[in-house]
């Protein structure tokens, strides 16, 4: 089962954002938008996974969410696979 979040990047003082608009606590930066893009996907697994094994249900993404001051929005997946282990895995569309 895949996910689609959307994450919004800008760039303050020489450092990269990124939150992922439709998963709240979902926030990481970085010194690049590639570093801040691989940082937004761990956190995006991580706050996913504590949520499953607190028994808590995932947000619902919400493709009409906006950040206006963001440099650049995206699509952000996160990939369950169930089994006897959950296993989450997430990427993102790089031009």
């Amino acid at each position: 089962m895949m996910l689609t979040y959307k994450s919004s990047y800008k760039t303050l003082e020489g450092t990269v954002l990124g939150s992922v608009l439709d998963f709240p606590g979902a926030i990481a930066y970085g010194q690049s938008l590639n570093e801040a893009r691989e940082n937004l996907a761990s956190a995006l697994r991580d706050m996913a996974e504590t949520s499953l094994l607190m028994g808590e249900p995932l947000p619902i993404p919400d493709a009409t969410v906006v950040d206006r001051d963001a440099d650049l929005e995206e699509p952000i997946h996160l990939v369950l696979q169930a089994g006897p282990q959950v296993s989450l895995t997430v990427g993102v569309n790089t031009p």
